[in-house]
């Protein structure tokens, strides 16, 4: 069976839909849930599904091998990144090369990049009154949302809809 860990800064929705997705799949399971932030509701909504959680700073991430001693220990196999705001190391690429991947909620190229995230990407998409927008999901490299494409999924903007609506239909 392979073992994800999940990447989440924030909310964690993505990630509790990944997690419960792989509990009644004898594939794969997510082992873990890492985070960079001490308040992330990620962390709640894993523990609750009985997946540990590690928290790590800044300095954790760039400067130390913790992280990755952590995903070794473990034994993980594939890293999904799913909300999580920094930029991957490139010591955790080299580590794991192929085996990052992203979900990111727009059609890339469009509207990705340094500070597209979350309600930025949906107001950006409204804003320029986008037809269809959806997510993908891309391998990671050493620049924001610039891996390769690995799956994308559309959904149809109607006239009159909003950030709010069009980040609902993302999810």
């Amino acid at each position: 069976m392979k073992k994800i860990a999940v990447f989440a800064s924030g909310n964690g929705s993505n990630a509790e839909n990944i997690i419960k997705y792989f509990e009644h799949n004898n594939t794969a399971i997510v082992d873990i849930v890492l985070t960079n932030n001490t308040t992330a509701k990620v962390i709640d909504r894993a523990k609750s599904l009985g997946v540990e959680v590690m928290v790590f700073s800044r300095n954790d991430f760039y400067s130390t091998a913790k992280v990755i001693e952590k995903l070794k220990t473990r034994k993980i196999d594939l890293l999904v990144l799913a909300g999580f705001m920094w930029l991957v190391p490139s010591s955790l690429i080299q580590e794991y090369p192929s085996k990052i991947i992203n979900i990111h909620p727009a059609l890339l190229p469009k509207y990705g990049g340094k500070g597209m995230y979350g309600d930025f990407v949906h107001q950006a998409v409204s804003a320029a009154k986008e037809v269809q927008t959806g997510i993908t999901i891309h391998y990671v490299n050493d620049k924001y949302d610039e891996g390769a494409i690995i799956a994308q999924k559309r959904v149809d903007i109607l006239p009159g809809e909003n950030p709010d609506t069009i980040a609902d239909k993302v999810h």
